[in-house]
């Protein structure tokens, strides 16, 4: 289906020498805003994440069709004169360029940002690694160790006296990493704009994840305390976390001082919220375990759509904890058009999430199926459409 509406990147050509998930995420949010993602692969494997199954569909792996909507893929044996040639040729052509492979290799290759810009000048040319500037530059980056380094895991998951450490249920130093990527791409295509001028850009996952700690990072800075692991509550919110309904949990964010008031009388609790141990957010904070006990008391009396629907009404945050089929039956997800079905040429008719974004009130449509592995090799390189 052709875009409702014009796309801002259409025209922009994006050469993705990327694999897996952070450069494949940056390249694939490009394709949704319009642009044409040719997509770099190694003959007979391609990409490693094609691989990455079960699930598959129509033989290919689920977990690459997650995060390859809108790209043509080719195959170019980079071991080769003719294929490093053949790079070389479409990165003359092109306003985008990403790599994630271990620092120096392009380099080695005369496919470095020095080498290409004296061909094209206002190449954008964007670089993924593990560690930036550093002791560590050199160190390639995975995302379950990202996650542990980075100290995610040691702020996720329940106090137990195990310890058990958990990390984030998808691999959030490679998304997050790939849209700090795209961020850094469309500043730097606007700075060409204005100036002409191409740019290189280093996105690295391990400071990209540092990032992604946002208050935790500083509420340690300035405090030296670390708080570590509270399950689902929040360290400075009270409260704000999963309550145990009478058929299952419910979550609950209560942000200010007015909405604990409604909810107190939700509860039929009104006393709480006078109570000087209760009534602002510090004192809450500070008195956490026996609010939550005495709050946790009530919502076990009734079920989680009771409570749910009662709480809303009062003007409170609050939700169902889904699981996945939960979530596909979600009447918002299917009364939206976030989930769109297109034709792919081994798999047939794909159910997929579309892009979140929306232009001009429009959602980007999935252009493109996922492709297979060479599907547009001996097409010319940046024919239209």
């Amino acid at each position: 289906m052709p875009p409702i509406v014009k796309l801002p990147l259409e025209g922009v050509r994006v050469l993705d020498l990327s694999r897996v998930l952070a450069g494949p995420y940056a390249t694939m949010v490009l394709g949704d805003l319009g642009a044409d993602v040719i997509k770099v692969e190694r003959p007979e494997t391609g990409d490693d994440t094609r691989h990455w199954g079960p699930p598959f569909a129509g033989g290919e792996a689920a977990y690459f069709l997650s995060v390859n909507r809108n790209k043509r893929s080719i195959t170019v044996d980079l071991k080769s004169e003719e294929g490093l040639e053949r790079v070389r040729s479409l990165a003359t052509g092109a306003d985008v360029l990403i790599e994630n492979m271990n620092p120096g290799t392009l380099e080695r290759l005369g496919l470095g940002y020095e080498h290409l810009k004296k061909e094209n000048p206002g190449l954008v040319y964007c670089s993924i690694t593990g560690f930036g500037p550093g002791p560590d530059e050199d160190r390639p980056g995975y995302d379950f160790l990202i996650q542990a380094r980075a100290g995610i895991m040691g702020i996720t998951g329940f106090p137990d006296p195990e310890g058990h450490l958990t990390k984030v249920g998808v691999a959030v130093a490679d998304i997050v990493c790939g849209l700090y990527a795209a961020n850094a791409i469309l500043a730097a295509l606007h700075r060409r704009s204005v100036t002409g001028e191409g740019a290189r850009v280093e996105v690295p996952l391990f400071e990209s994840t540092l990032s992604w700690l946002a208050n935790r990072a500083q509420e340690y800075l300035v405090s030296g305390v670390d708080t570590g692991r509270l399950g689902n509550a929040h360290p400075t919110i009270v409260p704000y976390q999963t309550f145990d309904a009478a058929d299952k949990p419910i979550a609950l964010a209560v942000g200010n001082d007015a909405q604990f008031r409604k909810l107190c009388e939700v509860l039929g609790r009104e006393e709480l919220a006078d109570d000087e141990r209760y009534a602002t957010n510090p004192a809450r904070v500070e008195n956490r375990r026996e609010l939550v006990a005495e709050l946790q008391k009530e919502f076990s009396r009734r079920t989680a759509e009771e409570w749910i629907s009662e709480i809303r009404v009062a003007g409170v945050p609050c939700g169902p904890v889904n699981s996945l089929a939960d979530v596909f039956a979600d009447p918002h997800v299917t009364g939206s058009d976030i989930l769109q079905t297109v034709e792919h040429p081994a798999a047939g008719p794909l159910k997929m999430l579309a892009s979140p974004l929306l232009v001009d009130g429009e959602r980007p449509p999935v252009r493109r199926p996922p492709p297979t592995l060479g599907q547009h090799t001996d097409a010319a390189a940046w024919e239209a459409g």
